[in-house]
């Protein structure tokens, strides 16, 4: 069985076999001991700026059973499986097709592995093929017109696909090891099979999507695109078809409901066919942006421009006395801040990296806990409410053109509107007009951030800059509402249907 040495400690500039050698010889072996040896993940330590290194775990195979021993006596070795992820397959005949509603991540890798198993499942997308999607959102964010079916939310890859494209996960689970293979496999780089914090890029995950599709079309399935999730027929307790466009019908044997936190119409259409849903936390903040190269200096000292460096990120929080969390989600380096709606007369915010992150600002979500108890109703969808209400008045604080509102920190903590940028200019896309946050965001969330931004400006220096670029809104990190499952991840009472 395979082994992994951990904790091997690497210069910036080391080369690989010597960190390979260097970890043999912490378990007292040498290269003629073992079958094979290679880096098996790489993390970078930069907690103190006099010391900043990389961090290895090396993939050991022995040569024998003995070898295998001897390694695992030391502390920082542990056996790993070198087994790789199978499905259980079904023996059961059914009538009618797989059917998988939504193509962004969780419904592209459902696709691709019920296809790689046999099956031929039949993939519904309300968006665009990812192609036509880039020019109807290229069009928006140079002050064309909103597209509500095809934007930043819905079309082929879902929202990631106009993302950093973070590969990061806290779950232990062999499916993660699939998912970074299957994305090698279609073009990401070889790089993600072994970084601690990999990332794909906008513009890979713009071919990548496209040659799973494709994987996907060769295996026997099938993908429809412009084509809206309308309703599904149920038959003695279980799924037995599914309506699209209106007036489209197919007949089904399951329908996985991958639908993103983004189809409100498909939430409302739930509630009313008595699928069991219920409210769920969620955040509501803004993006915020400083110059990347300050970020680097706070994180790296002496060391910023060092090539073998990577582009500096950070991840930040705090809790209030009353239990809320503030938090920084989906830090792009070097990136940009776009718009993500999709729906009219809304302002809704997202950030985006190409794999290289060369841009000159880097930008974050800063988030604010929101509970069940903040919707003002217990309705199930009252969540989705408590979006649209902030979205719509970023909308109007924005002048009603899409524009979204901006201010300086120092100005949003003194509650003025901003009369021009800073150090930091803003990246976003397609336009901006100086606001008063505070009359955007509902009060708790205002007050959340100004105790925060200082709180994470003593962890990393600059974060509480006044120059500090807020644009509003972000409301769309995660679904406000959850469509519950059984322990075989079944929707409550109803056979057939997987929300995933």
């Amino acid at each position: 069985m395979p082994i992994i040495i951990d904790q091997i400690k690497g210069a910036l500039d080391e080369d690989k076999s010597l960190v390979i050698k260097k970890a043999l010889k912490t378990v007292n072996m040498s290269e003629k001991d073992i079958l094979s040896a290679d880096i098996n993940k790489i993390s970078l330590d930069a907690r103190k700026q006099n010391d900043i290194h990389f961090v290895y775990s090396i993939y050991v195979k022995t040569l024998s059973k003995n070898t295998e021993k001897k390694i695992c006596r030391n502390k920082n070795c542990r056996y790993v499986s070198d087994s790789i992820f199978t499905p259980e397959i079904s023996s059961l005949k059914r009538d009618g097709e797989v059917v998988i509603a939504g193509f962004g991540p969780a419904g592209m890798f459902c696709g691709l592995l019920l296809a790689e198993y046999g099956y031929r499942p039949v993939i519904i997308e309300r968006g665009k093929p990812v192609d036509e999607r880039i020019k109807d959102v290229e069009k928006y964010w140079k002050g064309g017109e909103l597209n509500t079916e095809s934007n930043v939310q819905f079309g082929e890859g879902g929202a990631g696909t106009f993302s950093d494209g973070k590969l990061t996960t806290r779950i232990n689970d062999p499916l993660c090891r699939y998912v970074l293979e299957k994305f090698a496999e279609f073009g990401a780089p070889e790089e993600i099979l072994i970084k601690a914090k990999p990332h794909i890029g906008t513009d890979n995950l713009r071919e990548i999507v496209k040659n799973i599709r494709l994987k996907i079309l060769s295996l026997g399935g099938k993908i429809i695109f412009n084509a809206k999730l309308d309703d599904f027929s149920v038959y003695n307790g279980s799924v037995n078809g599914i309506t699209y466009n209106r007036i489209n019908k197919i007949k089904a044997s399951a329908l996985v409901m991958a639908v993103g936190h983004s189809a409100r119409d498909t939430f409302e259409m739930l509630v009313n066919k008595n699928v069991f849903l219920e409210p769920k936390p969620f955040s509501v903040g803004v993006r915020i942006e400083h110059k990347q190269m300050d970020v680097n200096y706070s994180l790296y000292g002496k060391f910023a421009d060092n090539p073998n460096l990577p582009v500096g990120e950070y991840q930040l929080s705090y809790r209030r006395p009353d239990g809320r969390c503030v938090y920084t989600f989906c830090m792009c380096p070097g990136g940009h801040v776009v718009s993500a709606a999709s729906e009219e007369k809304t302002v809704v915010t997202n950030g985006m990296s190409k794999f290289a992150r060369d841009g000159e600002n880097a930008n974050s979500a800063l988030l604010v806990q929101v509970n069940p108890d903040d919707f003002g109703s217990d309705d199930v969808l009252a969540g989705i409410e408590f979006q649209r209400k902030i979205e719509e008045a970023a909308y109007k604080a924005g002048g009603e053109d899409y524009s979204a509102p901006v201010q300086r920190y120092g100005d949003f903590v003194d509650g003025r509107v901003t009369c021009c940028e800073g150090i930091v200019k803003h990246s976003y896309k397609p336009s901006i007009k100086f606001a008063d946050l505070n009359e955007v965001l509902p009060e708790f969330i205002s007050d959340s951030l100004k105790e925060a931004i200082p709180a994470m400006g003593r962890k990393l220096k600059g974060f509480d800059s006044p120059d500090a670029l807020m644009t509003g809104v972000e409301t769309r990190s995660s679904s406000p509402v959850r469509i519950v499952r059984d322990k075989q991840g079944v929707g409550i009472g109803i056979k057939g249907l997987y929300p995933t």
